[in-house]
């Protein structure tokens, strides 16, 4: 067990042997802590968590009371493979979140990036990868495997199915099932899950100028026509376009997917 000298942890909480406390993280009353877990400077465990498995948890990270974080998969295929679960720097995991590390079919690796809010009762399934800003509201589930790109927002009591990948900057509205890939930038909504435009509101905020959403704007409409399939489309954009935003959903739809798409109506 390495614990600094300046970290905080509650007499009531448990450490076991081989964690590693980094300096000034704070653990409150009836914490559980694993062997394996890394906690880096400035992480405060509240009370009442439960942190285990081969677990890294990122500077400024915040972890809320009853989450459990890095226990073992809800797969069948898992049979105690020392697989990982890392969670990057500045994130906030409220309240009864569920964080499962990945499993050796999968990866190996879960994995969440920085500045990301997982609200009340939110569950990441294992080999997930999550970028930094994310948003997933209030018991949001994510189906194993899922690939969750940068800057989405995923509305209250919705789910993913596994294996999707969200492009960046998308975003899911509360309440949907979302089974096929969401292309970058698209907006989402309704229990079957539908491409109903792009997500102008979060483009605006991240002060894109109007040239580029107008771009964006083009490209959707192009991607709307019924002219060969959807890849082909995406193609002839990446060819027609020089817009880097553009590029980005190209390059996303062109991708490796196990998923069908989201197409714009």
């Amino acid at each position: 067990m390495t614990i600094d000298a300046s970290a905080r942890i509650h007499p009531q909480a448990v450490i076991d042997e081989g964690a590693i406390i980094g300096a000034n993280v704070s653990i409150g009353p009836f914490s559980v802590i694993g062997p394996k877990v890394v906690l880096k400077d400035g992480v405060v465990i509240k009370s009442h968590v439960v942190i285990t498995g081969n677990t890294e948890i990122g500077a400024e990270t915040v972890v809320f009371p009853f989450s459990v974080i890095g226990e073992i998969p809800q797969d069948l295929k898992f049979h105690g493979e020392d697989t990982r679960l890392v969670i990057g720097a500045r994130n906030r995991i409220r309240e009864h979140v569920t964080i499962n590390p990945g499993t050796e079919g999968g990866g190996g690796i879960t994995s969440i990036d920085d500045d990301c809010l997982l609200m009340a009762g939110v569950h990441v399934a294992h080999d997930c990868r999550i970028g930094s800003r994310v948003i997933l509201v209030n018991n949001v589930g994510i189906a194993g495997h899922c690939r969750i790109a940068d800057d989405v927002i995923i509305g209250g009591i919705s789910g993913v199915h596994q294996w999707v990948r969200i492009g960046q900057g998308a975003i899911i509205g509360g309440l949907s099932k979302v089974e096929k890939d969401v292309m970058p930038f698209g907006m989402v909504q309704g229990a079957a899950a539908r491409l109903v435009g792009l997500n102008l509101i979060g483009l605006k905020r991240r002060g894109l100028e109007r040239i580029d959403i107008a771009e964006l704007r083009a490209a959707y409409k192009a991607l709307a026509t019924d002219e060969g399939t959807f890849q082909e489309r995406a193609r002839a954009l990446g060819e027609a376009s020089t817009s880097e935003h553009v590029q980005t959903i190209v390059d996303f739809i062109t991708g490796e997917s196990d998923r069908n798409f989201l197409t714009p109506e």
